[in-house]
């Protein structure tokens, strides 16, 4: 009882009235979430089997279920550490998590009809972070006509992994969140059309680690015809190599060590039965790997299959914040993406006057997420403190995601909101860089600058007014 007390209180938030239950059939079942004056809400919808016991370090797979199931409760995030006292963790996650924890949430117009649809990756280092947060709710985006889906996916060396045992056993994917991510999508794509979406219309979009995956994603194999457009937000990861199999083997095998296992000689039921707190909370053990060239998820680094052509060639948004310092990444990856699909580049730039003495340099880490949510009123984003001109920034921030979701094929001009209007990238146009200030407005990549520590944030005067 009194873990089931903690979880209600780590996810418990304020949502919109719902006046009914809202019914759907899905490829794994129906789900009973409930329907408010606009939207529909399903939230805890399995999309796997949980990964534990003999589906640990294994590809995700397939759940079915035979009875209407429930689906009006977050389920608990990945298992991840979180302090005692209840407060938050870097990736904003307080209370209990769970190994088992392969569930997404979904935001629905309710009348929708081949909606275009959003798959979000959150941030939070590969070792933090879970969909049902606040401010990644999706009321926004489905009243303007978008359905919004969350995901949760493996976390630390859950997610990342290898060893000699795992390969020999053929379960030696290394990138299990990776795989999670593709096993959400796949299953969003099955069952769009039941949610009012459009499957031939879906964005896998993500910040900081999330952005990293979606990098990933766009640049493995196993993902192609599997969405049909990109935003990556905010990662530094971008030009960092992936690990080489049998390098990150050895370092599954020094994990192994340090939970009293025989390092390369642990058997995969020896892994397996290790308790899931001791490999995520131990010190030595948890953070796991980002990326492993697997030779099957991955089989080349991020930049090296952006630079030689070999990524999914998808429309693509990417970005970064003005008080970063990850520009490198980003305008390398947009430079090479420009010779094919359509690619928007944007820098944001916008701290509420409240905030400038804290952030004198500009917009820290993850500061534009709430303001492509809308979910300023969430505390973690400001809650009371923000005023009527940042909710105006908002919305015109998050009609330019909208506009991009709704983008149809060979479109390379986004209409956002009062008239604002994103060009693609091109070197017959320089000055495309959407500058989200107070107004947004165009600038030239080439110009853009994270301040130095002390100066004024933005980007130079040579940008356009």
């Amino acid at each position: 009882m009194r873990w089931a007390a903690s979880l209600a209180a780590a996810l418990a938030v304020a949502t919109p009235a719902f006046a009914a239950p809202a019914k759907v059939a899905t490829t794994s079942g129906v789900l009973v979430g409930e329907a408010g004056a606009d939207m529909v809400v399903f939230r805890g919808v399995p999309y796997a089997a949980p990964p534990v016991g003999d589906l640990r370090w294994a590809p995700p797979q397939a759940m079915r279920w035979s009875d209407e199931r429930a689906a009006t409760a977050f389920a608990p995030p990945c298992l991840q550490p979180t302090p005692a006292d209840g407060r938050p963790n870097g990736g904003g996650v307080s209370g209990a998590s769970s190994e088992d924890c392969l569930y997404l949430n979904i935001w629905a117009p309710k009348a929708g009809k081949r909606a275009p649809v959003m798959v979000w990756l959150y941030g939070g280092g590969g070792t933090m972070g879970g969909g049902h947060l606040s401010s990644y709710r999706g009321d926004a985006f489905a009243r303007d006509g978008v359905v919004l889906v969350t995901i949760n996916y493996r976390l630390g060396s859950l997610g990342g992994f290898a060893h000699p045992a795992l390969t020999a056993s053929g379960d030696g994917f290394g990138n299990y969140h990776l795989l999670d991510a593709l096993a959400a999508v796949r299953w969003v794509k099955a069952n769009a059309a039941a949610f009012g979406g459009d499957a031939d219309n879906i964005t896998v979009f993500g910040e900081s680690a999330g952005a990293t995956m979606v990098a990933n994603l766009l640049t493995s194999p196993m993902a192609k015809g599997l969405f049909a457009k990109a935003i990556i937000q905010s990662t530094g990861s971008l030009p960092t190599p992936a690990t080489p199999l049998a390098v990150a083997e050895a370092k599954g095998a020094e994990v192994a060590t340090a939970l009293g296992l025989p390092g390369p000689a642990a058997t995969v039921a020896q892994l397996r039965a290790l308790p899931a707190e001791r490999i995520i909370l131990d010190r030595r053990t948890g953070f796991g790997h980002r990326t492993i060239l697997d030779g099957r998820v991955k089989t080349r680094s991020i930049m090296d299959a952006f630079a030689d052509g070999s990524s999914l060639d998808v429309p693509t948004m990417i970005g970064t914040n003005s008080d970063e310092g990850r520009l490198n990444g980003t305008q390398r990856v947009a430079t090479y993406a420009m010779g094919g699909a359509p690619v928007w580049q944007y820098f944001f730039d916008y701290v509420p006057e409240w905030r400038r003495a804290e952030q004198p340099n500009g917009v820290p880490h993850a500061g534009e997420i709430p303001y492509v949510f809308e979910t300023l009123a969430s505390d973690r984003s400001g809650g009371s403190r923000m005023t009527d001109r940042d909710r105006a920034v908002a919305s015109r921030v998050h009609s330019c995601w909208v506009a991009f979701a709704k983008a149809v094929r060979g479109v390379r001009l986004l209409s956002c909101a009062e008239g604002f209007s994103w060009p693609a990238r091109s070197d017959a146009n320089r000055k495309a860089v959407a500058i989200f200030e107070e107004r947004p407005r165009l600038g030239e990549a080439e110009t853009l600058r994270s301040p130095p520590n002390g100066a004024a944030p933005g980007p130079t005067s040579r940008e356009s007014e």
